[in-house]
């Protein structure tokens, strides 16, 4: 592969910003990162980065789709959204898929995992339902009775891709397969739950690790209930989970952003699109599964339009992850370091990818996005080759 030198950058890492900085790649990774001066040597390729901020690729935790595209439409449109989620700075992500019988999600599973893609990388499918409660905005049939059997199936159909399964600690049966679903490390997601403390924690403790769209669909209690919402406090309280966000400002409000973050500290809160086919399009109307959805504002959250049972409810995003980020630095006043984190090392830690990702330093993949000073993606790098420049758009 060819030698590639970005110089004149100023790096972006996971506490501070280093202008005046050069890195070298070579064999898709990372080999120099150093001052501007002190890297020497012949390159193949080299890119003035004229100050802007070169921090590490972006990654998705939870994404159904964009620019028109969904996951669950099979593996033209996975390919069709690896390939153009580059644009938006994210060089890996977690394709989501929502629930349908069983053997229909075998297939499926097993169609995305053969697919042919190029692009941001596929770091895995993330299953929202089965094993849900709560159906949210997903199709009514999102919950599945928990049988062994059918858990090790779809882990199954999803390799070489690792399944990481989103789940409600109520669900009967759950605990028992939560072992099954982190083997080998596997991150396992909490979501569309109304558990009680107690049920929160037996699936902690069974191996549930992260919580996705932290606060949505995790609802209010009752005025006779304890003074506790349904899992949100037994999470935030649990230094073992990790959160993410989705922060368009309306799915969530920012100040529940900010307490998780003195919660669980600048290294335990991501962020997240849960985007759908509107996203990065502009606002109006798109067809999501038997629905309609509006979008009324670009980055805005999709709303229904025809669904009698979730009226004007909330149906995913409209959010890029180069907005998100833009999103966290005006709504949360971190700053870039902060901000970049959440959507880049953060994320990789909650895949157990750190050696490898989520990182400008030497010895990890090359998978680096160039942010102008507002925060929009100049170009994107994945294993070190270019596959976003915005001079070509």
């Amino acid at each position: 592969m060819p030698r590639l030198l970005i110089k004149r950058a100023s790096v972006v890492l996971p506490d501070r910003v280093r202008p005046g900085h050069s890195v070298a790649v070579e064999d898709g990774k990372v080999v120099s990162v150093a001052p501007d001066d002190a890297i020497g040597g012949t390159f193949d390729e080299t890119v003035d980065a004229d100050g802007c901020c070169l921090a590490p690729g972006f990654i998705d935790l939870h994404i159904h789709g964009t620019h028109g595209f969904s996951v669950d439409d099979g593996p033209e449109a996975l390919a069709g959204l690896c390939a153009l989620l580059p644009r938006y700075g994210v060089t890996g992500f977690l394709p989501t898929l929502t629930a349908r019988p069983h053997d229909e999600h075998v297939g499926l599973l097993r169609s995305l995992s053969t697919a042919k893609t190029d692009g941001a990388a596929v770091l895995g499918v993330h299953l929202e339902g089965p094993y849900v409660a709560l159906s949210g905005a997903l199709p009514r049939g999102a919950v599945h009775p928990v049988r062994r059997r059918d858990v090790q199936a779809l882990i199954e159909a999803a390799r070489p891709c690792p399944a990481v399964f989103s789940i409600s600690p109520e669900v009967d049966g759950i605990l028992d397969v939560i072992p099954v679903m982190a083997a080998n490390d596997t991150p396992v997601f909490v979501t569309h739950t109304a558990a009680t403390v107690s049920q929160t924690v037996a699936a902690i403790d069974a191996g549930a690790r992260h919580a996705t769209h932290f606060y949505d669909v995790f609802p209010c209690p009752a005025e006779t209930d304890r003074g506790v919402r349904p899992a949100v406090e037994a999470i935030l309280a649990d230094g073992r989970v990790t959160v993410d966000f989705i922060l368009d400002g309306e799915h969530v409000d920012p100040v529940a952003v900010k307490l998780a973050l003195l919660c669980k500290g600048p290294e335990g809160v991501c962020l997240a699109t849960d985007a759908n086919v509107g996203a990065g399009l502009p606002p109006g109307r798109h067809r999501f599964g038997e629905h309609e959805v509006a979008f009324a504002f670009p980055g805005a959250p999709a709303r229904f339009v025809d669904n009698p049972a979730c009226p004007n409810g909330l149906a995913g995003s409209g959010l890029t992850m180069d907005r998100a980020v833009r999103n966290a630095r005006d709504m949360l006043d971190v700053g870039i370091p902060q901000a970049v984190r959440m959507a880049s090392a953060n994320p990789a830690a909650v895949l157990g990818l750190t050696e490898h990702k989520g990182a400008v330093r030497e010895g990890c993949d090359a998978d680096l996005v160039l942010l102008d000073d507002d925060l929009h993606v100049v170009k994107t790098w994945i294993g070190g080759t270019c596959c976003y420049s915005r001079k070509e758009d």
